[in-house]
Parts: C-alpha cells; structure tokens; sequence
C-alpha cells in the first residue's frame, strides 16, 4: 500500500472515530427523541461507511449485503420513530386537575 493511500486510510479512520463518538453522545445526552433518531441514523451511516471502506481497502464487495441491510433498518427506525411522534403529537393533552376546594 502506498503512503498516499496510507494517510488517506488513516484520515478516515480518524474521522469516523470522531463520527461514531459525537453520534453517540448525541445519543445519550438527547434531549428529544428526535435528536436520538437522527443521531443513530448518523451512527448507521457512519457504520456503512467504515464497512464501505474496509471494502475498497481490501478490494472485495462481499459486504455490500451488510450495508443493504443496515442502510434499510436505518430507515425503517426512522419511519417508526416518525409516526410515534406524530401520533403523540396528535393525541390530546390530558388537562390538569383543578384543586377542589374545602376537599380532604
């Protein structure tokens, strides 16, 4: 392997490190739900990338079912997780109790 291609192997996996990292503090730290789903979906497509260069690496397609499979469970979350919220959005808010007077 090449020195060039060596630097630009080690960039990229520099990147992605940091990549994966922030996604999952994003994922930890929220603070919506919705923050959560596009962080994982940074995750995933982090993931595909780390798979899609180990593919051009060591010079095969044997992993392209791999990132098949994961690119369509990244979408099928996000599908999910978008009507949860829009469903929850649209139920009614339950009203508050009034305090009843003299009651104990």
């Amino acid at each position: 392997m090449s020195i060039a291609m060596t630097v630009l192997l080690v960039g990229a996996g520099i990147g992605l490190t940091i990549t994966a990292l922030a996604a999952i503090v994003r994922i930890v730290r929220g603070p919506t739900i919705l923050d959560r789903m596009i962080a994982s979906d940074v995750l995933l497509t982090t993931l595909m990338l780390a798979v899609g260069t180990d593919m051009v690496v060591r010079g095969h397609t044997d992993s392209i079912p791999l990132m098949t499979v994961i690119a369509a469970t990244a979408t099928f979350a996000t599908i999910v997780v978008a009507r949860f919220v829009k469903r929850r959005a649209e139920r009614p808010m339950p009203e508050e109790p009034t305090p009843e007077v003299g009651h104990v």
